[in-house]
């Protein structure tokens, strides 16, 4: 089957989505010369909202009107970070996951400005984060500091920090590398200091499921291991059914040998509370050991935790 002549592609207009888009484009352009692309950038609810995301539909606030782009035939395919995807309800009807691209970097990074390191920060210092992962790990490992909630993309979070807004900030390594900042890291946090959410450093491409040229020609972008790592974290996720209040991290890891392992944590929001799992695959698939290391976590109470949570 012979690749488009065009695609339209869908994603948040931040430097950051559209970086990643930018990306895919490279890719496409790459395997297919003669396909043209076009960027399609959608404001969400997500990038406009600068209060509790619980307020307007959690982590689907940042999909939302992306997938309704691609339903109505305004795009092609969609370009979605794995971590903003929800994964306690099915995709949108009428759409499916084409590809997983090669996972990037999935650990956080301090970034200070005085080039001090996170367990180099003295007492009051204000880390500016509103991830409720990042706030409950930082209560529970470094609670003589104060978490402040500053939303945006990372750039204006950058600009937030100069302006003295916070003291410090908590931001994922793949995204200050997707919009050219590493030089603003001052510390690359360990998974055993910050572990990361669902789906970190994962891009996802969405089409619609009866577009099969275009999932053809997109899957060949598609990197095997990335996407056993993210089946089994978000069937983790969705086993849980975790809302975005829910302090949850959690990573699929591939040794050498290509044997599949997932770790996850569930946090109360104030980081007293922390219950661990650690399985490896085995003979298991990677749903099967998502959902494996799930029911670990509900035989431990993660269920009353996560419910306990207003959201």
């Amino acid at each position: 089957m012979s690749a488009p002549d065009h695609i339209r592609v869908v994603s948040r207009d931040s430097p950051m989505a559209l970086a990643q888009v930018e990306r895919v484009r490279r890719h496409l352009a790459a395997l297919h010369p003669d396909t043209t692309t076009e960027v399609i950038p959608v404001k969400t609810t997500g990038d406009r909202w600068m209060g509790d995301l619980s307020a307007v539909e959690g982590k689907g606030a940042f999909t939302k009107e992306v997938d309704a782009a691609l339903l109505d035939g305004t795009a092609d395919l969609a370009v979605h970070c794995v971590k903003d995807i929800p994964a306690d309800r099915p995709l949108p009807a009428g759409t499916t996951f084409a590809a997983f691209l090669e996972r990037d970097d999935i650990r956080d990074a301090l970034v200070h400005p005085g080039g001090l390191t996170l367990d180099n920060l003295p007492p009051g210092t204000r880390v500016g984060t509103s991830s409720v992962r990042r706030t409950a790990q930082l209560a529970a490992s470094h609670p003589h500091l104060v978490c402040v909630p500053i939303r945006g993309n990372a750039n204006s979070r950058l600009d937030k920090l100069a302006a003295g807004e916070a003291d410090a900030l908590l931001l994922a390594v793949s995204g200050l590398d997707r919009i050219g900042r590493r030089d603003a890291i001052t510390e690359v946090l360990p998974v055993e200091t910050m572990c990361p959410p669902i789906g970190a450093g994962i891009l996802a491409l969405q089409c619609r499921d009866d577009d099969t040229a275009l999932i053809e020609t997109v899957s060949a972008l598609g990197d095997p291991t990335t996407h056993r790592e993210a089946t089994a974290e978000r069937m983790l996720l969705h086993v849980l059914q975790g809302h975005c209040n829910s302090p949850i991290g959690g990573y699929a890891h591939t040794e050498r040998d290509g044997e599949l392992s997932l770790y996850a944590t569930v946090f109360s929001p104030d980081g007293k509370q922390v219950l661990r799992a650690h399985e490896w695959a085995g003979p298991l698939d990677p749903a099967t050991l998502g959902t494996s290391v799930a029911v670990a976590l509900l035989r431990q109470g993660a269920r009353e935790l996560i419910d306990s949570i207003p959201h």
